[in-house]
């Protein structure tokens, strides 16, 4: 199973079924004739985890596929068939077949349930699973009907461990509420949402997720704009003791939240055609690597090892020495870590969004 090799891998629409509604843009995005809000808001991008949805566990949902030139396939099976080319050899000893990340679009049309995901240590230790779910949220656009675009991020006014408790087993939603402040958002803006950290994301925002490569997660809030939340979705399962396990309780105010929580770009190399920078690397999280890149012209782009390529903005075609691929805004390809050396040509300007695993060198 060799035919992928040295080829641009391209990610086709990957949607998947959620609790909560949204996905017009992403419709946009694909070029549907009438594109609506459903419960089809996230798309899955070089995914070889599973969703996580109570009474559709007969779907295979969340696994992506490539298509290539001569090809289609499974990206969890040819990862699996040719571990040391997707990943390279140090990744495989230490994680495996496993990529270690995962990358969504997501169009909310409402806000999403609060809600908080597992630390590493919590996977490990009731889980059984080495990675928590860590996140970061890369705003794309808002929506021009929405006037403040928002996420939580963080209790401002933190609850007690027997307040929250309170609060949740009534589903007093005005109360939960009250513990956050609204947290303004634009296009451009860059956050890590650590495990452990209550959040939700405001209606109205088209981002890119990054995360570990879970599903993971315990709602707090059982209806959804009407919509009820099944119960095996709540709390993965089990009760409201074990997601009180997993908040922290501690207080940030918004400016603690900007400063230790946004991200502030470091410049990698800058060239005439290419201004490259890291946005989320080992002073925010040592659980995956975002990087970005703007290409002005002709470059030559050499890959940092396996990586999930997005354009963001604009247009450009990506070379090989087999073939050259033209690319639009939101297109999406898979890098593998042994296709490493592309050239990149922007007829204007091109925004790459790059999406590491964990442990990526030369950062």
């Amino acid at each position: 199973m060799t035919a992928h090799r040295d080829k641009i891998l391209r990610l086709p629409p990957n949607r998947v079924w959620r609790t909560y509604s949204g996905g017009l843009m992403l419709d946009r995005m694909a070029g549907l004739a009438a594109p609506a809000d459903s419960t089809f808001p996230e798309d899955w991008l070089g995914s070889t985890t599973r969703a996580i949805n109570p009474n559709r566990e007969h779907l295979t949902e969340g696994l992506s596929r490539v298509v290539f030139s001569g090809g289609e396939a499974v990206l969890a099976d040819l990862v699996a068939a040719d571990a040391e080319y997707f990943l390279g050899a140090a990744h495989v000893a230490r994680f495996g077949t496993n990529p270690m990340v995962l990358v969504k679009y997501l169009d909310s049309a409402v806000r999403l349930p609060l809600q908080v995901h597992p630390t590493v240590d919590f996977s490990r230790r009731h889980l059984n699973a080495e990675s928590g779910k860590t996140e970061t949220y890369y705003i794309l656009s808002t929506r021009p009907e929405v006037t403040e675009p928002f996420i939580y991020l963080g209790f401002q006014h933190p609850p007690t461990r027997a307040e929250l408790r309170r609060q949740i087993v009534e589903q007093d939603i005005a109360a939960m509420e009250k513990c956050f402040e609204k947290i303004p958002v634009q296009p451009g803006d860059v956050y890590v949402v650590p495990g452990g950290l209550p959040h939700a994301i405001g209606g109205g925002v088209l981002m890119v997720e990054v995360m570990e490569p879970t599903d993971f997660v315990a709602r707090v809030e059982f209806t959804v704009a009407g919509r009820v939340i099944p119960e095996p979705a709540r709390f993965m399962g089990r009760d409201v003791e074990f997601a009180l396990d997993m908040f922290s309780f501690e207080p940030l105010p918004i400016a603690a939240v900007q400063s230790r929580w946004r991200c502030q770009p470091r410049i990698l190399e800058k060239t005439p055609a290419l201004h490259r920078e890291a946005l989320v690397d080992a002073r925010l999280t040592d659980r995956f690597n975002v990087l970005r890149s703007v290409v002005t012209g002709r470059s030559e782009w050499q890959a940092k090892g396996f990586t999930i390529l997005l354009v963001v903005e604009g247009s450009c075609s990506i070379a090989t020495a087999q073939e050259t691929v033209e690319l639009r805004q939101f297109d999406r390809i898979v890098v593998p870590h042994g296709l490493k050396q592309l050239e990149i040509t922007a007829p204007d300007r091109a925004v790459l969004l790059e999406c590491l695993p964990p442990g990526t060198p030369n950062l």
